[in-house]
């Protein structure tokens, strides 16, 4: 097991583009966003202005702190992009955005979301199992928002389909605090096979 402590100097944060109908979700990306910005983190997000990427990306420009945006061709308008938002990359396709934001973190936090916010999570979670990465990934499970998304992962484990030791990859916590705190001292699993050797 790696014993190294991480010292994540940008995290990406995957989001949804609505703020959804419960305000405490709006309350979290603040409060994400003040602690990236009172700890020197930078983010890495969709590029959005509106919903949850807009709530945490405009908390922490209003402290003078660095935000980054990825943002495919296809979404780069005006009622999306956010336009304040200095150092904007865009790219072509959804699946060069992924790319990108992955050389450019050192960890990933996931915010409650819909179908794009889920995709980008288990592909984070893919990379490590996989081993192509070795990057903490959060999910912060305010309100328990992801509490039937944790079932399923347990669901999955029980049916064979996840080694239950690879469920450590995915750090999971219900406040910011928390999860920044686990994030930080992240000690890198052992990760099983995800197939089985066959015995001849």
């Amino acid at each position: 097991m790696n014993l190294s402590i991480i010292r994540m100097k940008k995290i990406v944060v995957f989001c949804g583009s609505s703020i959804g109908f419960n305000p405490i979700y709006k309350e979290a990306a603040i409060e994400l966003g003040n602690y990236f910005a009172n700890n020197h983190i930078g983010l890495v997000y969709g590029g959005g202005k509106i919903g949850m990427m807009g709530i945490l990306s405009d908390t922490i420009l209003a402290k003078d702190g660095l935000v980054i945006g990825v943002i495919p061709k296809l979404l780069q308008k005006e009622e999306v992009v956010h336009l304040g938002v200095k150092e904007m990359i865009v790219c072509k396709k959804m699946s060069e955005r992924k790319v990108i934001m992955s050389k450019l973190v050192d960890g990933y936090i996931t915010l409650p979301g819909g179908f794009g916010t889920l995709d980008e999570l288990f592909e984070a979670l893919t990379l490590n199992q996989l081993q192509i990465e070795q990057k903490p990934v959060g999910l912060l499970n305010v309100n328990g928002f992801f509490d039937a998304t944790l079932l399923q992962l347990d669901k999955m484990v029980e049916e064979g389909y996840i080694k239950a030791q690879n469920l450590k990859l995915l750090i999971v916590a219900d406040t910011v605090t928390e999860l920044m705190d686990k994030m930080n001292t992240y000690k890198v699993p052992e990760i099983s096979p995800i197939i089985n050797k066959v015995v001849r």
